[in-house]
């Protein structure tokens, strides 16, 4: 299916302008994405100036407000019928559009496509995924990270098969490697939640993966998996510490290499590998974290992100609807028997 899509033009640290340039730039890549954008309308208009390609293949849908980046999301649940990201979600539902993309809060957008697109059979709840990079040439998908705080057994498992799916579609896996995050390998490690997940992952038959126990944060990033579940709240301590690592190693090689006349001169030798390493570390090249569980496709794009991220998160929405995320999952929750463990836990 030609996928439309549906971008808060307002989300985002820069807006329209942003927005609207990164699918300018998703759809020369794919010549037949077309787009809803949302928002103020003689903002938008004025950023399509600059891609007149573009312009055939968008309709703009005015809103008269915006999420900030300060609102509770009670606060962006009550105003989400006027608001850019609320309509956009909205599109989703009533089936204007295959996909929702958006750079605004994330607290907000969870609560409103919670709402609007309710989760899906056999789903308690939702969970924010993304694709990390690794030592290897594919990166690995980790969930949840910051949707679900607590989480129970059922949770995990339930990410496990979402995650798998996610992994399927994005790497062409057909069996992607899966593994629980946990404070050791062992088998007895780890709190009594974990424990039940992975007996029950261990003892599930007909999934599309192969659950191979445990693994501890500092292995997230070797490529030795190709999923890594957890709750939310120890998903997103991870993800933040990844992200601040980047940052650091980044920070201390540019230091090193300006702080000396040699020095300067070993970064000419070396920048093409120091060129592959931010390639590598560079957000925008992982940008797209996806709500799984929900009745729709709705992609959260970094704040910060350039034109090349939101082109790489409308991206991931397409693919996700072009590859049928959501009857993915559907068909791997069915083909559990109702006499496995994982049955009881996805009612």
């Amino acid at each position: 299916m030609r996928p439309r899509i549906a971008i808060d033009a307002m989300g985002g640290d820069e807006g329209a302008r942003v927005m609207v340039a990164g699918a300018a730039l998703a759809r020369h890549r794919h010549a037949g994405f077309q787009f809803l954008f949302v928002g103020d309308e003689a903002q938008i208009r004025e950023a399509l100036k600059d891609h007149p390609n573009l312009s055939a293949a968008s309709d703009i849908l005015h809103a008269p407000d915006v999420v900030s980046g300060d609102d509770k999301p009670g606060q962006a649940l009550r105003g989400s019928k006027t608001t850019s990201m609320g309509m956009a979600v909205n599109a989703v539902k009533t089936g204007e559009v295959s996909a929702a993309v958006s750079a605004g809060n994330t607290g907000a957008l969870m609560a409103i496509a919670k709402l609007a697109l309710r989760t899906m059979p056999g789903i308690d709840r939702p969970a924010l995924s993304a694709l990390l990079p690794t030592m290897k040439e594919t990166d690995v998908v980790m969930l949840d990270l910051g949707a679900n705080t607590e989480c129970n057994s059922r949770n995990l498992v339930q990410f496990a098969v979402m995650g798998a799916a996610y992994s399927r579609i994005m790497h062409g896996f057909d069996r992607p490697r899966v593994k629980l995050l946990n404070i050791g390998t062992e088998e007895a490690k780890g709190t009594g939640t974990i424990q039940e997940a992975a007996a029950t992952l261990k003892g599930a038959g007909g999934l599309h993966m192969d659950f191979l126990g445990f693994t501890e944060a500092d292995k997230i990033s070797t490529g030795e998996v190709d999923v890594i579940v957890t709750d939310g709240f120890s998903g997103n301590v991870a993800l933040k510490a990844l992200e601040g690592t980047a940052r650091f190693v980044t920070d201390l090689l540019k230091r090193s290499f300006l702080s000396s006349l040699r020095s300067k001169i070993g970064f000419l030798i070396s920048r093409p590998a120091t060129e592959m390493l931010r390639d590598q570390l560079d957000p925008n090249n992982h940008n797209g974290a996806v709500f799984l569980g929900l009745n729709g496709v709705v992609v959260k794009s970094h704040g910060s992100a350039d034109a090349k991220g939101v082109a790489n998160a409308v991206e991931v929405a397409a693919r996700l609807v072009e590859d049928s995320i959501l009857e993915r999952i559907s068909e791997d929750l069915k083909k559990i028997s109702e006499t496995s463990p994982v049955a009881e836990v996805a009612k």
